[in-house]
């Protein structure tokens, strides 16, 4: 096969490199694959599959055997090796060729990529991925964002290779410039954060009402089959029945309690600083992240903790059932709607030009965050392309002043008993907070201008003023 002109090019052949090749393979692609590493070469070629793929580990030969202008993809860890592929394909490439990065890069390096590969004549895009390594052979959730131009040209590749809903490929354009990996940002940042809810959810069913792994798994298998219907439900639900393999009992049990990060969900965090957009529940899941990792200095710290100031009520195990649902599913509905008005925010803000339904109805098969409520936020913006927060859709807005109610009603739990909930409890303040009319920040604009002259502005006339505070203090 080494004479054949193959249609794409794809370096990294990791696991999800291998799968998303054998994808492309499978809808009648031929694909030419590359990687250093001569095991991961010999695995691909020596799979029994289609007779449309190759790989190399000789990185000439395999730019060699791509069709003009080439498509090449990269699935290799972000940073600087995403840099040392580019300078290394660079020399054999020609203008108008296509390099696309469908690994977690920041979105700032895809931006600087594509303005300095733009001078060389070649089309950069940053392109992700959610799925994982199933959704890669399968059929995964494609955020492509970049030169429209490019784009048109691997429309029809990435449509057949996405998941499909109702027929329709979880995939399109994102949008310009560094879109793709932005969205791909957004999306884990939401997922950051219903991990976390869930997290609670499993906590306070747990130790306040008593839940066994068998009562929590059949729980979130009965929520998965109603409004709550997602991946990360379902994913939940299966957890709590996975043996251990040593015989101990259910693996639960046996896993530590602190998380892990690549820093998707740090890098949203950091930006909506920047842009000044509130997503207070993807914060609270970082820093919870953040705090799971302190374990030594928990184990210390809880010895301090006088448990008999807590007094535990017997609870009634199915109206806190019912009220938790009801929380987490106006939670979910919150968190959506900070993701998604975030990224309006940054779509005005870089010039992205991302339409947000779009970007709803991509996400509702093939990614982690795929869930049924997506049907409905894709139709609310569908409906209305200026909404400014989903929590005002008619769709969502009577459901999230219902459920505030039960997530009061958790809090209350969580306060009173000691359970932390910071995602619940991030999302309600973030409802409180946007529906009210006044806010006390009129007193932090005269603390400013008090200390520091910062001026502030007045409700009852235009201009910006400042005053010679009664500092008799000082």
């Amino acid at each position: 096969m080494s004479e054949q002109q193959y249609n794409y090019g794809m370096v990294g052949l990791g696991t999800m490199g291998c799968n998303l090749v054998l994808n492309m393979s499978d809808k009648g692609f031929s694909v030419a694959g590359y990687d250093k590493d001569p095991k991961k070469v010999e695995t691909l070629n020596g799979l029994d599959v289609h007779d449309n793929i190759e790989a190399y580990n000789d990185i000439t030969a395999f730019v060699q055997a791509l069709q003009t202008p080439r498509t090449i993809l990269l699935l290799v860890p972000a940073g600087p090796i995403v840099d040392a592929v580019i300078n290394e394909l660079k020399p054999l490439l020609q203008a108008e060729d296509i390099i696309i990065d469908c690994g977690n890069s920041h979105f700032t390096d895809t931006q600087t990529r594509i303005d300095a590969l733009a001078k060389e004549g070649l089309h950069f895009m940053g392109l992700g991925v959610s799925g994982g390594e199933t959704g890669a052979r399968f059929g995964p959730s494609i955020m492509p964002g970049g030169d429209l131009k490019a784009y048109n040209r691997i429309s029809a590749m990435l449509d057949a290779v996405a998941a499909k809903v109702n027929g329709e490929p979880c995939t399109a354009y994102m949008g310009k410039g560094a879109s793709g990996h932005y969205v791909k940002m957004v999306h884990n940042g939401i997922e950051y954060a219903l991990m976390q809810l869930l997290a609670e959810t499993y906590h306070i069913l747990k130790v306040h009402g008593g839940l066994s792994n068998e009562e929590l798994h059949t729980t979130f298998e009965s929520w998965n089959k109603g409004r709550l219907q997602s991946f990360l439900v379902e994913i939940t639900a299966a957890v709590f029945t996975q043996p251990d393999e040593d015989g101990k009992g259910m693996l639960i049990d046996f896993i530590a309690d602190t998380a892990h990060q690549k820093g998707t969900g740090a890098w949203m965090s950091q930006d909506a600083m920047r842009i000044q957009s509130p997503i207070p529940a993807i914060d609270a899941a970082v820093t919870q992240r953040i705090l799971s990792s302190l374990k030594q200095q928990r184990v210390v710290a809880a010895r301090f903790f006088n448990k008999e100031n807590v007094v535990e009520e017997a609870p009634n195990k199915e109206t806190l059932i019912l009220d938790v649902e009801a929380a987490l599913y106006t939670s979910f509905i919150i968190t959506y709607a900070q993701g998604l008005a975030m990224l309006q925010q940054a779509s005005s803000t870089y010039k992205y030009e991302t339409d947000i339904a779009v970007v709803a109805s991509i996400w509702r098969g093939g990614c982690i965050i795929r869930a049924a409520l997506l049907k409905e936020i894709t139709e609310a913006f569908r409906k209305d392309d200026k909404l400014a927060n989903l929590m005002l859709a008619e769709e969502f807005s009577e459901q999230v002043k219902t459920g505030s109610i039960a997530l009061r009603r958790v809090l209350q739990k969580g306060l009173q008993y000691a359970i932390p909930l910071p995602g619940f409890s991030a999302c309600l303040n973030y409802y409180d907070s946007y529906f009210s009319e006044w806010l006390p920040a009129n007193l932090i604009q005269a603390q400013r201008d008090f200390f520091g002259a910062h001026t502030y502005e007045r409700t009852d006339k235009e201009g910006t003023f400042h005053t010679n505070w009664n500092q008799t203090i000082y």
